[in-house]
C-alpha cells in the first residue's frame, strides 16, 4: 500500500489544503492528514475544532484517515508506515523552505517527499490570511472547505 502523511497545523483546513488532498488520493492508495502538535504554538482554533473540520469533510472519503502527532514527522511516518510526506506548494517561497526539511527528512530516513503544485485558484490562499478574515468579520467562507464554519464571535478575539 503506498501511504502518503500530509502534516500540518491545519489552523483552519483551507481550499488550498482540500486541493492537494482531493489530488493526492488519486496518487496514493492511503492519504493520512497528520494534524501536529505543539504546546508553544498558540492556535485559532482547538485541537478538537480542527479534528472535526478535516473529518466532516473527508467523512465520505474511505482513503483519507485523520490523525495527530506530536515529534519528528518522519518518526511518524515510520510509525505509520507511511512512505511518502506530501506537501503543497504556493509559491517560491514555499519550495525554498520545503526543500530544505524534505532534504533532511531524506537524510534521516528513507521516507521521500512529494510535491504538488496548488491550483491557480487557491494559490493565495493560508491559514494565516483566514484567521485575519475570520479576526475582522470578513467573509473566510470562500477561502476554506463548507466544514469550516465559526460559531458566534468566540474566534474573534
Amino acid at each position: 500500500m503506498k501511504r502518503a502523511l500530509f502534516p500540518g497545523s491545519f489552523d483552519p483546513i483551507t481550499l488550498g489544503h482540500y486541493d492537494i488532498i482531493k489530488r493526492g488520493i488519486h496518487l496514493f492508495d492511503e492519504v493520512v492528514i497528520a494534524i501536529g502538535i505543539n504546546a508553544d504554538k498558540n492556535y485559532m482554533f482547538s485541537l478538537e475544532e480542527r479534528l472535526k473540520f478535516i473529518e466532516m469533510e473527508f467523512k465520505d472519503e474511505p482513503k483519507v484517515k485523520v490523525m495527530t502527532y506530536k515529534g519528528l514527522t518522519i518518526d511518524f511516518c515510520k510509525e505509520i508506515d507511511a512512505e511518502f510526506i506530501l506537501r503543497g506548494l504556493r509559491n517560491p517561497a514555499d519550495f525554498e523552505f520545503e526543500k530544505a526539511i524534505a532534504h533532511t527528512n531524506r537524510k534521516l530516513s528513507r521516507i521521500e517527499t512529494v510535491f504538488l503544485l496548488t491550483a491557480a485558484r487557491t494559490s493565495y490562499i493560508s491559514s494565516s490570511i483566514v484567521r485575519d478574515v475570520i479576526r475582522n468579520n470578513g467573509d473566510y467562507t470562500v477561502l476554506v472547505p463548507d466544514s469550516v464554519r465559526v460559531q458566534g464571535s468566540k474566534k474573534l478575539l
